[in-house]
């Protein structure tokens, strides 16, 4: 185990870090800290250079890196021009999937295992769903699936499409399921979203009112079947269309 030390930061209070790290890591998890608990919300601004450098108490060039760490893992963006700064951005799954694609490339996982996690993933969301969602979600949902059958174009379909999987895998009460299944599916659209427009739209557009009522109603083992049976058609078509991309690694975008 690496030992531990202890350094004094401003007023931000004690930053740990193991021996030998970098002081742009340690006030970047500062900075996090300081975000959470002062709960800005995105679009919010942090204070200016002069402010961190006196409350962090730290060189210049270690508190740009810290906010280049910050901004790279998409945490925060930099304002340009007169009254410019870091400002907090929207945390969403997302930006958590594109940091995760570095590590998939790196490891060589193809799109098949990601394939086949969504197909294990999403029917457990879809029964935690049933079981622990907010009634207040039931009309947004309803709103949702009514999207996809008004639906004319491929592009308002996939929009509905993807709206309908987004909106159930936020409706688990885990949010660790949440972002990581959500980051899944944002990973597969981007990559997909062109390759499987279903010719059989009314048979996906009533499985999705199907497992949506499943979820309203708390049917939680009619929604996880319904859901893994929809998943499967769906990987099914999918490698079946497109092949190759099944064995394509996912790179880092």
């Amino acid at each position: 185990m690496l030992p531990i030390i202890v350094s004094e930061i401003g007023s931000a209070g004690p930053a740990w870090g193991r021996r030998g790290e970098k002081v742009s890591s340690i006030i970047a998890r500062e900075i996090v800290r300081d975000i959470a608990q002062r709960k800005l919300a995105p679009g919010d601004m942090l204070e200016s250079e002069s402010v961190m450098l006196q409350r962090y108490q730290v060189a210049r060039a270690s508190l740009r890196e810290a906010l280049r760490i910050l901004e790279v893992h998409g945490l925060i963006r930099m304002k340009p021009g007169p009254g410019g700064g870091p400002v907090v951005s929207e945390v969403d799954s997302a930006e958590f999937g594109r940091m995760a694609t570095l590590f998939f490339q790196v490891q060589g996982i193809q799109f098949s295992e990601l394939v086949e996690a969504r197909l294990i993933l999403e029917p457990l969301v879809a029964r935690l769903a049933a079981q622990r969602h907010d009634p207040e979600d039931n009309d947004e949902l309803r709103q949702i699936v009514e999207q996809g059958f008004a639906a004319k174009t491929d592009a308002e379909w996939l929009a509905a499409s993807n709206a309908f999987h987004a909106k159930v895998l936020s409706m688990a009460g885990n949010g660790l399921l949440s972002i990581f299944s959500r980051a899944m599916k944002d990973i597969f659209t981007e990559r997909a979203s062109g390759v499987y427009v279903p010719r059989r739209r009314d048979k996906v557009r009533q499985v999705h009112a199907d497992i949506a009522d499943a979820i309203i109603e708390g049917k939680a083992e009619v929604a996880e079947q319904l859901m893994h049976e929809h998943m499967s058609d769906y990987a099914k078509a999918t490698a079946k269309r497109e092949p190759h991309l099944m064995n394509e690694v996912v790179d880092w975008r």
